[in-house]
């Protein structure tokens, strides 16, 4: 794909400034590969999960995918920014911890996984070093920090979705990518996300094709699973008998392929859409309220993703009398790839414990 495919005419106007950006960027980079700024690795298997653009490719279903695969065999930890969160510094996630204090992504993962550390710094060294010396961890997961080049990690997961395939992205502002094309070479292995499910043999060659990985990596292609809707305030199981409107309230990068999940329902859905880590407000949980009490009880339901159910938590006591479900999602390994990366994860661990 061609940059004349990827710039609308509207973008074209803002390419003088991603020239700027490129620059930026450029110059970043420079100062570690010249060794004029700090790389650290860690003698443990840090593995990174990440992306060259701004959101949308299905990081945080890929940690929880390993955390699924390791935690058994390993004391797991998870290393993320924290984006959106209202404190500072390095914290590990403990009982009274909110999307406030943590984020909403590491809040998912200290939900959902009680059994591992979750750990937010907004520097990834200060954060694993912390870790280090207080859980002792056996494997780190670095949530969302391929563009971060403080710290090396050992094996880094470079994800790109299907729908937009950063080999014909373009920078930003003018397009989504954050961090050069170029660095798609410094992943261990490629996965092509947000698949169609039917995707077939040939269509996957045409996009590692266009990737052009190179004889070292590893693509794979996955879609998105969604699983069974879970109330999130109350014990009260799903059932789409009696309901005759859905209301999808989202704060993610790309809701699209969360809706059309939904309209499997075949019922009127009604958006709220707000972007990315959204810090819902009163006036928002106000507006909903109103179109949902507007049907009569029971016929109409409240659905979002796990991620912002972290978010709305605030308003537990007004969202109570409110039929509010999250729905779980993952990554589905097409074309038998799932044993495969599955291997490759592990083997990667084993190497470095052998050292």
């Amino acid at each position: 794909m061609s940059f004349k495919n990827v710039i609308t005419k509207k973008n074209k106007l803002l390419v003088p400034i991603s020239w700027l950006y490129v620059a930026g960027v450029r110059i970043f980079s420079f100062l570690y590969d010249s060794g004029l700024k700090k790389s650290t690795a860690y003698p443990l298997p840090v593995i990174c999960v990440g992306n060259l653009a701004v959101g949308g490719t299905g990081k945080s279903p890929m940690v929880e995918y390993l955390v699924r695969l390791l935690k058994k065999e390993y004391r797991i930890a998870t290393v993320s920014r924290g984006y959106g969160r209202k404190t500072r510094g390095v914290r590990i996630a403990a009982g009274s911890d909110t999307a406030a204090t943590i984020g909403d992504e590491p809040m998912q993962f200290h939900t959902k996984f009680p059994d591992i550390t979750v750990a937010v710094g907004e520097e990834r060294t200060t954060a694993i070093e912390t870790l280090l010396q207080a859980e002792r961890p056996e494997v780190i997961l670095l949530d969302d920090a391929f563009q971060h080049r403080a710290v090396r990690a050992g094996f880094n997961i470079l994800l790109t979705a299907h729908y937009n395939l950063f080999p014909g992205d373009y920078y930003l502002p003018a397009g989504q990518l954050r961090d050069l094309k170029s660095h798609y070479k410094k992943a261990d292995c490629i996965v092509v996300t947000k698949c169609p499910p039917a995707l077939t043999p040939a269509e996957a060659r045409a996009i590692e094709e266009q990737i052009n990985p190179l004889r070292t990596q590893s693509v794979f292609f996955a879609a998105l699973e969604y699983g069974n809707l879970y109330p999130v305030f109350d014990n009260k199981a799903w059932s789409s008998e009696g309901i005759q409107r859905l209301f999808l309230v989202t704060g993610i990068a790309n809701p699209r392929p969360l809706k059309a999940a939904l309209e499997l329902y075949r019922k009127p859905i009604r958006e709220f859409y707000f972007d990315d880590h959204h810090d819902f407000k009163q006036e928002d949980i106000n507006r909903l309220i109103r179109a949902y009490t507007a049907f009569p009880p029971g016929t109409a339901a409240v659905i979002t993703t796990e991620k912002d159910s972290t978010r709305l938590m605030k308003f537990k006591e007004q969202l109570t009398a409110v039929a509010l479900y999250a729905l779980p999602v993952q990554h589905l390994f097409l074309l038998d790839g799932s044993k495969k990366f599955d291997t490759l994860i592990k083997d990667y661990i084993q190497n470095i414990e052998k050292q």
